[in-house]
């Protein structure tokens, strides 16, 4: 069984760059048809031209996940456009902040909580109520390795320890409605996301030295485990978080 996702509608947030735009492009080449979500429309028009180079449609919808107004918005023009959503990839995440635990404030806390866990966990219940009218459907939430220890950013971590559990939770809940959900857990990556860090000589050379294969993802190393787990290849697989850190959480 291949990893195809011919005829597939899938959505992915944050997909205007980096990992997002990656797997929106990834997700085209293998077959789906996309909607991509950020906050920048002119960002969004320009990456929605390269997945249409694929032959594939490509909706862009701005959008802020964090807002109750906006993800209604965009499960509805989703619909609109496509009639269903068969794949959603929940890719956008914010970190505000490089403060310790003891010295962040609490508007940056609100800040990464509303996005990386409210966010995506509001969205994720907007879709699965469209899946479970259609027969199912995938869910994926992109995590972090982050959440499974603790790195720099003790705030992300958290949040995205958060996902990973709302990953359990809803493949255990909205399994009867035939959806399955899903995590991957990138290690350090190469995005303006994360620049901050692997762009910092002393840090990056931290972070090499801890991975076996010496050296940090670039976003198309993620997109192959999000198109396994979107396919009917990972019929099977619930609940599941799929690292991909090049062994560093060894």
């Amino acid at each position: 069984m291949d990893c195809k996702v011919e005829g597939k509608v899938a959505l992915v947030t944050g997909g205007s760059r980096g990992i997002g735009k990656a797997i929106a492009l990834g997700l085209a080449e293998s077959g789906a048809d996309i909607a991509i979500a950020g906050r920048k429309l002119p960002d969004l028009e320009t990456a929605a031209e390269e997945i249409r180079k694929k032959g594939k449609k490509c909706l862009a919808v701005a959008a802020h996940i964090g807002r109750t107004e906006d993800r209604a918005q965009l499960i509805q023009k989703v619909v609109e456009e496509y009639g269903r959503i068969d794949i959603l990839v929940n890719n956008a995440a914010t970190n505000p902040t490089m403060e310790s635990a003891l010295d962040i404030e609490e508007r940056a806390w609100d800040a990464i909580m509303n996005l990386n866990l409210k966010g995506l966990f509001f969205l994720s219940q907007a879709a699965a109520r469209v899946m479970k009218e259609k027969g199912g459907g995938t869910i994926i939430h992109i995590a972090s390795i982050a959440g499974i220890s603790p790195d720099i950013l003790p705030v992300y971590s958290i949040s995205k320890a958060g996902v990973i559990m709302a990953t359990k939770v809803m493949a255990q809940q909205w399994a009867p409605y035939g959806i399955r959900v899903n995590a991957v857990a990138p290690g350090m990556t190469r995005t303006g996301f994360s620049q901050p860090l692997w762009g910092n000589p002393e840090l990056l050379k931290v972070i090499t030295s801890r991975t076996p294969l010496g050296r940090i993802a670039e976003p198309e190393e993620i997109v192959g485990a999000v198109i396994y787990l979107a396919s009917e290849a990972a019929s099977y697989v619930t609940g599941h978080v799929l690292v991909v850190d090049g062994g560093s959480t060894i």
